[in-house]
């Protein structure tokens, strides 16, 4: 089954490589979509794929790279848009 969600993720999660992070993990689950720093300080990510896949992305995101600290993690789900874009850092 495929699945789509937004994450907002708030902590110590600029300046650590958490975008790299992110990218990594998403390429190794197979994931399509983005991530991306946001002006507050937050980071977002776009991401689908595989449901379980998605959800072994969550756990990891969650934890973060050495470095972080991720305080919150706020999901949305989405309407997968079906569409094999790859996954990239946005600036």
């Amino acid at each position: 089954m495929i699945a789509a969600r937004r994450l907002i993720v708030s902590g110590r999660v600029q300046g650590v490589g958490f975008r790299f992070f992110t990218e990594e993990q998403a390429w190794r689950e197979n994931l399509h979509g983005y991530v991306r720093n946001l002006d507050d300080g937050r980071v977002e990510i776009v991401a689908e794929g595989d449901a379980d896949a998605l959800e072994r992305f969550e756990r990891a995101v969650r934890r973060g790279p050495i470095g972080a600290r991720v305080e919150a993690c706020e999901v949305i789900e989405l309407t997968p848009a079906r569409r094999a874009t790859g996954f990239s850092i946005r600036a």
